[in-house]
């Protein structure tokens, strides 16, 4: 085999890639339309996609590592590609929670393990009103969280724009979207109805799942 012939190991490595909805574009209304879930996953995610692995391509050594451990060691990425990575990782990484928790046969109240990490929080009313209060007061862009952290314990926090809580050292163990292309095609500029609405959507089961993997 001439030398030209002989694989790259590190071109061959595989790029990130847009993960497919595990339901239809229409599965989610009328809490959220069509139109928005086919933006907001093939254009809105697919371009954090593009644009992680373009950042990748100026050092393929960091392509073989997982966006999650990209982020958790930001700070150690080349500092010409950290803020690409910051956004689109994030992105990225954020987006594919998204979808995973949610469902069209999801809502009603939580069961299993999330259930007790709720009460924690006053009960599942309180719960809601805490987590969909910081997403209202999020100025700009950005995500509502409840994340397992670093001290092991569970706390509800934002963040702006894409930034994840791995940046910090925390899991995710639910998030939802308040960027406007999440919601601005059926809600206008009413934030607050997208985040009631949003509810009966979550996949609660995906979100047992998650909590044991943050654990």
């Amino acid at each position: 085999m001439a030398l030209r012939d002989v694989p790259n190991p590190v071109a061959a490595q595989t790029a990130h890639e847009l993960p497919a909805l595990r339901y239809d574009f229409a599965a989610l209304e009328p809490n959220i339309d069509a139109q928005t879930m086919q933006i907001h996953h093939d254009k809105h995610h697919g371009a954090y996609v593009t644009n992680l692995n373009a950042a990748l391509d100026k050092h393929p050594d960091l392509k073989s590592k997982s966006v999650e451990d990209l982020l958790h060691s930001l700070n150690s990425i080349p500092e010409d590609i950290r803020t690409a990575v910051r956004n689109n990782g994030g992105g990225h990484a954020n987006h594919t929670m998204f979808w995973n928790i949610m469902s069209p046969k999801g809502g009603g109240t939580p069961t299993g393990e999330i259930a007790q990490v709720i009460n924690q929080f006053g009960g599942f009313e309180q719960f809601k009103e805490k987590f969909n209060d910081n997403g209202v007061k999020r100025f700009g862009s950005g995500w509502t969280w409840l994340v397992h952290t670093s001290a092991g314990k569970f706390d509800l926090v934002s963040t702006a724009n894409q930034d994840s809580p791995y940046i910090d050292g925390n899991f995710p163990v639910m998030g939802n979207d308040v960027w406007e292309h999440a919601y601005y095609l059926k809600y206008q500029n009413r934030r607050a109805d997208y985040l009631k609405a949003w509810w009966n959507v979550v996949n609660w089961d995906e979100i047992n799942r998650r909590l044991k993997q943050g654990r």
